[in-house]
């Protein structure tokens, strides 16, 4: 009676073992078949980081180029947005005008009127402009957005690489990133300390808020303190360019400016640019980001703009397949490289 009777729990208990591991099995699979539906609805979202309050804008577009055709707007020269922008996308706004309004390429000159980078980011905080196409704000200028209750939209419209130029008469062809900052905070004075000739460096900046200088302090300097250096601030773009390309003891100059204007806008035979890391600015390492400089132009606009305010339709369509096509027709470097 005892051997039977533990004979039978004996099969009792692996009926119950087996029961169990095809439980667990059960189990697994329905978990595994969860976790998949799940997974297969959630997608990965990029959000810009483009509130007032961050003096960086997104580096990444937060809008793709449109994979489908998108209508150019019907606007006329009275329901054209304000305009605003920096130098550098002058040409830019002259293009878009061009096309969407079917005018001349002398009529849109005299149809685009641009200020520079900071009074741009104003006239939009204030009203008097639509739309703007400059660099990332600066804090000044996200302060300024933010005490007039504006907050703003920094959508990426073309690329761009923020670049370092000597005169053709210097040796030097590369630079790193420690170097440079070490230049600007003062810490290397000669050129030889970086393979060059035993020069002073004269290292040239920009303005407060102009688009270079706020590109300068957040894109290459990061936090770090540029030396303060009085009589070596150059106002505008062409300024900046002319004393490297005519200064008298040329081979000590050392200056910066954005890919495009020096590339297109205001290119002299007496100025080369010179490669960041080993990697020289050109169309392909700046689309591709492998050129650590690379920024972009931006589309601002006010976030409270309705989805069929001028400046959406504007904006969406120079995202567009066709607007990218232009904006690289133009000069510029698209977001996407076809």
């Amino acid at each position: 009676m005892y051997v039977y009777s533990m004979y039978n729990k004996q099969i009792l208990l692996k009926e119950v073992l087996f029961m169990r591991k095809k439980y667990i099995i059960l189990l697994l699979l329905c978990i595994s078949l969860v976790l998949s539906s799940c997974g297969s609805d959630n997608k990965k979202v990029s959000l810009p980081n483009n509130s007032p309050s961050s003096p960086r804008a997104t580096e990444e577009p937060s809008q793709k180029p449109e994979p489908v055709k998108v209508e150019k707007p019907g606007f006329t020269r009275e329901t054209y947005p304000k305009i605003d922008g920096s130098t550098a996308t002058i040409p830019l706004s002259e293009a878009i005008a061009s096309e969407i309004l079917g005018i001349t390429a002398d009529e849109a000159k005299n149809f685009i009127k641009h200020n520079t980078t900071d009074p741009a980011y104003m006239n939009l905080i204030q009203g008097k402009a639509d739309i703007i196409f400059v660099t990332e704000p600066s804090a000044e200028e996200l302060a300024a957005a933010k005490a007039a209750n504006v907050e703003l939209e920094v959508i990426p419209v073309v690329r761009e690489g923020f670049i370092f130029l000597v005169n053709t008469n210097n040796s030097i062809k590369s630079l790193t990133t420690k170097q440079i900052q070490d230049i600007y905070q003062g810490k290397i004075k000669n050129w030889k300390e970086v393979g060059g000739a035993d020069k002073e460096i004269v290292a040239y900046q920009r303005e407060a808020n102009s688009g270079s200088q706020t590109l300068m302090e957040q894109t290459v300097m990061k936090g770090l303190k540029l030396e303060d250096a009085p009589k070596n601030v150059v106002m505008g773009m062409a300024g900046l360019i002319d004393r490297i390309a005519e200064y008298d003891n040329s081979e000590s100059a050392l200056g910066y400016s954005v890919y495009y204007y020096a590339k297109t806008m205001y290119n002299k035979d007496t100025i080369k640019l010179i490669a960041v890391d080993g990697i020289t600015p050109d169309d392909k390492s700046i689309s591709s980001g492998k050129y650590p400089f690379t920024s972009s132009y931006y589309a601002v606009l006010k976030k409270s703009d309705a989805p069929g305010a001028a400046s959406r339709k504007l904006l969406k369509w120079i995202l567009s397949n066709d607007g990218q096509a232009l904006c690289q027709k133009s000069g510029y470097v698209p977001l996407e490289v076809k």
